[in-house]
């Protein structure tokens, strides 16, 4: 059984004391990972991509170019974030104090809204990821999108804000239209042989 091959990261890489990368992990030019942040095994770190300091990214997850990933965001396994995506952890963003006098402090706060993205999931190229979201399994989120609440698992949505349009397949293929906000209950076979099982809004698919 071959030994797992270490980390590869580019000698233009900024990469902090105390941040744990997994082995087969490829972490590409530009890239800044500060300290304390967590990365598995088998991923991709796209150049001039950031990754704040309590940020914890499962294994074989891939993330494009230019992605910004603040303090108080997780990625389960196998999730793909695309170009240019942003995420953020302030409802109420400020530079100052309200008297205008002292810039407030940049360091995140305790009590900061926390965002997941469950396993499997894909997060379109120059997407915005509001507050304290979770993004269900399987989901897709598509190019351009502002996700403002939750999304449910195999979900497809789009826009700005981001509305459900569709459900998808683990392979990524609409299996389902939405209907005026309402994907059709019940299985919905993929040509790839799978089934997603959608429940509804709140539950989304299983498949």
């Amino acid at each position: 059984m071959s030994e797992p091959s270490a980390p590869r990261i580019h000698p233009t890489a900024l990469v902090e004391h105390d941040v744990q990368i997994g082995a087969g992990t490829a972490v590409w030019d530009g890239v800044h990972i500060r300290g304390g942040a967590r990365i598995g095994r088998d991923c991709i770190v796209g150049e001039k991509t950031y990754v704040a300091g309590d940020v914890r990214i499962g294994d074989r997850c891939k993330l494009n170019a230019c992605v910004y990933v603040c303090a108080g965001i997780e990625l389960e396994d196998g999730v793909l974030v695309a170009a240019h995506t942003v995420f953020t952890n302030d409802p109420t963003p400020r530079a100052t104090d309200p008297e205008v006098r002292a810039l407030l402090a940049s360091e995140a706060p305790a009590a900061m809204p926390r965002t997941l993205v469950r396993r499997g999931a894909s997060i379109g190229a120059n997407c915005t990821i509001g507050p304290g979201l979770e993004l269900g399994a399987f989901c897709l989120v598509g190019m351009g999108s502002t996700v403002t609440r939750p999304v449910p698992p195999h979900a497809l949505v789009l826009g700005n804000p981001a509305r459900l349009v569709g459900a998808v397949c683990r392979c990524g293929r609409r299996v389902a239209t939405a209907v005026r906000g309402t994907v059709p209950i019940g299985d919905h076979r993929c040509r790839c042989g799978r089934t997603v099982r959608w429940s509804g809004a709140a539950g989304g698919g299983d498949g």
